[in-house]
């Protein structure tokens, strides 16, 4: 791995900066500590979820907040193309919610030893881009368009990945996979609230590439309030 880490974004960063203290403290102090490194969360119920409705979680759809999957099967359901950044090569790894709730339980049912600082990568499976919307697709039976948008991001379109996530599996993980059942049942939430799908949140508002985003620069091209407030509220 590239050391030190290269993230892709501030909010990588922020990671970036507490694997690197966890790792000192454990260094230093001899505490211990288990570093989750979670991959794109998928999913909007767990078995505790749906005991009750007051429980229901969010589902974030929108350029900023949004996972990509959450996005594909909102623009499925609402009948718009699916909007893939650049090429649709990107890999990322994946997780269930519930897998999500489990690594954490089994992390700290099996904790590191005094001292140890240890990484588990938590995720379950792979996909690109492409692969990702061409399962939405099939699984929904539509005919969206699959639409690709110049990347408003700085990151490698095709890349090599080939990241291990074996030690949760060690320790009992039994991964809920992707599959059409879960990408129709996700479907399923939406449908009840199709009346409240924005689609205006789904178009990328922000270029990385650029110092502010344009419509902070329409509204006060001299600004930096209005930047950092257009910034920070997506």
């Amino acid at each position: 791995m590239p050391f030190p880490k290269q993230p892709g974004s501030f909010y990588h960063l922020s990671k970036v900066h507490d694997s690197h203290n966890l790792a000192f403290v454990c260094r230093a102090w001899g505490l211990r500590a288990t570093d989750l490194n979670q991959g794109i969360v998928y999913g909007q119920v767990t078995d505790e979820t749906v005991m009750h409705p007051a429980l229901a979680t969010r589902f974030d759809y929108d350029a900023v907040f949004g996972t990509v999957l959450n996005r594909f099967v909102v623009q499925a359901v609402a009948g718009t193309p699916l909007t893939v950044y650049g090429r649709g090569d990107q890999t990322r790894g994946m997780l269930n919610i519930k897998d999500t709730v489990r690594c954490i339980e089994l992390a700290l049912l099996n904790p590191a030893r005094t001292g140890e600082y240890r990484v588990f990568n938590q995720f379950t499976e792979s996909f690109s881009i492409n692969e990702m919307a061409a399962l939405v697709v099939s699984a929904l039976g539509v005919e969206n368009e699959i639409q690709h948008l110049t990347d408003p991001r700085v990151e490698l379109e095709e890349h090599y990945y080939n990241a291990a996530h074996t030690k949760l599996v060690d320790l009992g993980l039994v991964p809920h996979l992707l599959d059409a059942d879960t990408i129709a049942r996700l479907a399923a939430i939406v449908r009840e609230r199709r009346d409240h799908i924005d689609p205006s949140v789904m178009e990328p508002t922000i270029q990385w590439r650029a110092t502010a985003s344009p419509s902070a620069l329409r509204e006060s091209p001299a600004s930096l309030p209005a930047i950092l407030e257009n910034v920070a509220g997506g």
